[in-house]
C-alpha cells in the first residue's frame, strides 16, 4: 500500500509543479490584459464570447484551469482526476491566439481547453497508457486518435488527460472504480470517501469540478453516464458509429464509442458536433456523415417536451428508495413539459451473459491489435499479464487482473462460442426498436443507477443498479442529465432510444434540463451529508 500511496503523492506533486512551471515558462504573449474570471461552471458559450470580446485569451484560459488543477488535485481536495497535464499547453494557446487575431475562430470550440481520457491516443509528448504502468515506457502513438484529431482541427486545445479505471475496467470483478497503477484513486467531489464510477472517472470529475471546460469519456457498457450520473453532470453515449473509435485503447468493437462529458447539455452538443463524423479507418463509421447533424445545438429547445411520448422503465423503479424518491419530481417535470409518460418493461437479463462473453473475445482480439501496432515492451494481453504480474506491488496491490486472464484463454473472433453471443446481443438493438416502435415511443427514460458508494479498495466496488446495458449492448445513444440528490450525491435521468436518434435524445434532455436545472456544483465534502 505504501507505494501506491507514494506513487500518487508524486504524481499529485508533479501535477501541481507542472502547473506552475508551465505558467511560468509561457506569460501571455500579446494577449489582452483578463479582466476577472472564475472557470468554476463557466459553459462554452461563456468562455467563448469572452475570447470574442477580448475579455480573456486562450492564455488565460489555461492558466486558469491549470492553477485549479494543481489546487484541486494535488493538496486539499486530491481529487486524482487528471494523470497528466500537457506540457504544450500554453505554447498551444499562443499559437490559437495569434491565429484567433489574424483569421479569426475555427468555430466555438477555438482556444478552450479541453481534457481526453488517458486511452485516446496523442501523438505528442504526453503519454497514452489506459491508466496502466506497462505502458508508460511505450513509444508515443504515431498519431492521435481521429477523436482528438477532430478536437484539434476545431481548435480545442488539449490540456492533459483525465484518470480512469485502468483498462476501463476491463480487469477484475472486484475492482475499485476510478483507480489505476499510473493515477491512483479518482475522488467524488460530492463526498470526497465516495466512489466516482468509471470508467471515465477523471473525464466526469474533471467537468463535476470545473478543471476543464469539458472532457471526452469514453463507453463500453456504463463508462460514460455511470460516472456522469454519480458526479452530476451530463454524459452521452452516441450511437456505435457515429464517433470513431480509430485510436482508442480498446475493449470491445460492437460497443466501444467516445463520447461527450460536459455541465450542461448544450455543451455536451457542441462537443459531439466536433468530435462526430464518418473515419475511413473505423468500418463501424461509414454510415456516420449521412446520420449526423451538423450542428447538435440546433436541436436544442427548451419546449421539447410538448407532444413527446416517453416510457419509463418499471423495472427499474423501486430499485432504490433513495433514488425513488429523487426522480419523482423528475417524472413530474417530464409530464409539467407537455411529455405523455407510459411505464413499459425491458430487461438486460436475457443477453448479459452473452454481452460478457462478446466483450473477454472481442478485448483479446481488440488489445493485442492495439498492442502490436504500438510497439514497446508489452506487445499483446500475454505481455500485460506477465508484466502485471512482475509488478504485483504496485499494480496487483488492491485487486486481481482476473478478467485478463479470461480473456487471454478465449479463442479468435471465428470461435462458435462468440458467434452465438454475437448474435444473442444483436437482438438488444431491436428489442430497443421494437418497444418503441410499439408504444410509439419518442425515448425511453430511466433513473441512470444508484448514487455513488463508499470507496473500499479491500472489498472493490459496491455497485447498485444501471440502466447503461440497455443502450450499450444495443449500440445505441444514451444521455443522462442531473435530476437530483440523495444526501447531497447527484443522481441523474437517462434518456435512450433508437438508433442514430441523438437529436431527439439531445432535445429531451435539453428541456428536461431546463425546467428542473437541477445539477449543483460539489462542495468537495469529506463524506455524504447522512442527516435527514
Amino acid at each position: 500500500m505504501s507505494h501506491a500511496l507514494d506513487r500518487r503523492s508524486f504524481l499529485a506533486t508533479g501535477l501541481a509543479a507542472g502547473a506552475a512551471t508551465l505558467m511560468a515558462r509561457h506569460p501571455a504573449q500579446g494577449a489582452p490584459p483578463a479582466t476577472a474570471f472564475s472557470p468554476e461552471e463557466a459553459t462554452l458559450d461563456e468562455l467563448r464570447m469572452g475570447l470574442e470580446a477580448g475579455r480573456w485569451s486562450s492564455q488565460d484560459l489555461v492558466a486558469k484551469y491549470l492553477a485549479r488543477i494543481g489546487s484541486f488535485d494535488s493538496a486539499g481536495a486530491a481529487l486524482h482526476a487528471v494523470i497528466e497535464l500537457n506540457p504544450d499547453a500554453m505554447a498551444l494557446a499562443v499559437a490559437l491566439d495569434q491565429e484567433r487575431q489574424k483569421a479569426g475562430p475555427r468555430g466555438p470550440l477555438h482556444g478552450i481547453p479541453v481534457l481526453v481520457k488517458d486511452n485516446l491516443d496523442t501523438a505528442d509528448r504526453m503519454k497514452t497508457t489506459a491508466g496502466s504502468l506497462a505502458l508508460v515506457d511505450a513509444p508515443a502513438p504515431s498519431r492521435d486518435a481521429f477523436v482528438v484529431q477532430k478536437l484539434r482541427e476545431a481548435g480545442a486545445l488539449i490540456l492533459g488527460k483525465t484518470n480512469l479505471s485502468e483498462w476501463a475496467n476491463l480487469r477484475s470483478t472486484r475492482s475499485t472504480s476510478g483507480w489505476s497503477g499510473r493515477g491512483g484513486q479518482t475522488r467524488n467531489p460530492y463526498a470526497l470517501n465516495r466512489n466516482p464510477s468509471g470508467s471515465s472517472s477523471g473525464s466526469a470529475v474533471a467537468v463535476a469540478a470545473s478543471l476543464c471546460a469539458a472532457a471526452i469519456g469514453t463507453e463500453t457498457d456504463g463508462s460514460i453516464v455511470s460516472p456522469a450520473n454519480a458526479n452530476g453532470i451530463v454524459g452521452l453515449k452516441p450511437t456505435v458509429g457515429l464517433v470513431s473509435r480509430t485510436g482508442i485503447i480498446p475493449i470491445s468493437h460492437s460497443q466501444d464509442t467516445a463520447g461527450p462529458m460536459a455541465r450542461t447539455v448544450r455543451d455536451a452538443a457542441i462537443l459531439l458536433t466536433a468530435i462526430a463524423g464518418s473515419d475511413p479507418r473505423d468500418r463501424a463509421t461509414e454510415e456516420a456523415t449521412r446520420q449526423l447533424s451538423r450542428d447538435y445545438t440546433l436541436a436544442l429547445d427548451p419546449k421539447g417536451l410538448q407532444g413527446a411520448r416517453l416510457g419509463v422503465i418499471k423495472n427499474l423503479l423501486g430499485q432504490h428508495a433513495h433514488v425513488d424518491a429523487a426522480l419523482r419530481p423528475a417524472l413530474d417535470a417530464l409530464k409539467a413539459g407537455g411529455a405523455t409518460v407510459v411505464e413499459v418493461e425491458l430487461k438486460s437479463s436475457a443477453y448479459d451473459d452473452a454481452e460478457f462473453e462478446v466483450l473477454l473475445f472481442e478485448f483479446k482480439a481488440g488489445l493485442n491489435a492495439y498492442l502490436g501496432a504500438r510497439g514497446g515492451a508489452v506487445k499483446d494481453l500475454a505481455a500485460l499479464i506477465a508484466f502485471n504480474d512482475k509488478h504485483a506491488v504496485q499494480e496487483l496491490a488492491y485487486f486481481g487482473q482476473e478478467l485478463l486472464i479470461q480473456a487471454q484463454a478465449k479463442g479468435p473472433l471465428t470461435d462458435a462460442h462468440y458467434l452465438k453471443a454475437l448474435d444473442t446481443c444483436r437482438q438488444a438493438r431491436l428489442n430497443i426498436h421494437s418497444l418503441c416502435d410499439t408504444h410509439k415511443l419518442d425515448a425511453l427514460v430511466a433513473p441512470t443507477g444508484s448514487p455513488a458508494w463508499l470507496t473500499d479498495p479491500i472489498n472493490g466496488d459496491a455497485f447498485g443498479f444501471s440502466c447503461s446495458s440497455f443502450a450499450a449492448v444495443a449500440g445505441t445513444p444514451h444521455i443522462t442529465v442531473p435530476a437530483g440528490f440523495v444526501f447531497g450525491l447527484p443522481v441523474g435521468l437517462s434518456f435512450f432510444g433508437r438508433a442514430w436518434s441523438e437529436t431527439t435524445l439531445l432535445k429531451l434532455a435539453y428541456a428536461f434540463e431546463q425546467r428542473t436545472k437541477a445539477r449543483r456544483p460539489p462542495r468537495f465534502s469529506p463524506a455524504a451529508a447522512l442527516e435527514a
